[in-house]
């Protein structure tokens, strides 16, 4: 019987051609897909040898037990099976990754991780800004806007940074993060909203952090959506790609929204 092993596969935000050459090869070569709800199940197509399985997990939905999926992977890849775990976004962010390798370990079968685009940065490049622009912080901080046991990250602390955060997870708490984001950073500070970003039905809008819950709320986000928080996201731009647009960006952005959504 041959070696099996478990690849965990980043299928980046939704496009296919976002996906790396290596994620392509590996995707040809596995025998079984467990394919994440968020990933795009178009992926299966590159992988025509393989069972596929869905295992979706969102929140506020019925999910596939996490220890469910981990005794699955185990299971085919101690028969023999290469299984790709396909995560959206990347494997490492965000995608209990973590939790996956360390009981792969433990049950003695190999892993290997194939990288890809996280969500944060599709949705920079559908706004048309930099994480990381010099001019406006020292760095981008990547969080979750609630932790495993439901209580919500150090906001305060976070803030402190002075870095770009790019909040996963956080429209369902937009409110509560929002406000108390407010008694750390000015009302006018620039922020921004992208739903299924790096797909054809991305949506995106640019506003201030004093009207980013009403804004989200007013246009109908949705999960999947990302939160950019930071003066780097006054660079924002809105593309060519938007119905609409009112008031303007940059020194106007905290007392005017720029809503765009996309075609």
């Amino acid at each position: 019987m041959k070696q099996g092993k478990v690849t965990l596969l980043s299928a980046g935000p939704g496009a296919l051609d976002l996906l790396t050459l290596r994620a392509a090869r590996v995707l040809g070569e596995a025998d079984v897909l467990l394919i994440d709800d968020l990933a795009n199940p178009e992926i299966a197509t590159l992988a025509p040898h393989a069972r596929v399985i869905a295992v979706g997990k969102r929140g506020g939905c019925r999910s596939t037990p996490q220890a469910f999926i981990q005794r699955m992977m185990c299971r085919f890849a101690k028969c023999g099976a290469h299984v790709v775990r396909v995560k959206g976004g990347d494997a490492l962010m965000f995608g209990r990754a973590g939790e996956e390798m360390t009981a792969l370990r433990r049950a003695g079968v190999p892993v290997e991780i194939v990288n890809g685009v996280s969500a944060a940065f599709a949705a920079a490049a559908g706004l048309g800004m930099s994480l990381t622009h010099r001019d406006h912080c020292a760095g981008v901080t990547f969080v979750t806007a609630h932790r495993q046991d439901g209580s919500a990250p150090n906001w305060a602390a976070l803030a402190a940074t002075g870095t770009t955060l790019a909040i996963y997870m956080g429209l369902h708490r937009v409110e509560e993060l929002s406000a108390t984001l407010l008694t750390h950073l000015d009302a006018a500070t620039p922020a921004g909203a992208v739903q299924w970003a790096g797909t054809p039905q991305e949506r995106r809008m640019v506003t201030s952090l004093a009207r980013l819950a009403a804004d989200v709320r007013a246009g109908g986000y949705a999960s999947p959506t990302i939160l950019l928080v930071g003066g780097a996201v006054a660079e924002a731009t809105v593309g060519p790609v938007c119905e609409a647009t009112v008031g303007a960006v940059g020194a106007e952005v905290g007392r005017e929204a720029v809503i765009a959504r996309a075609a």
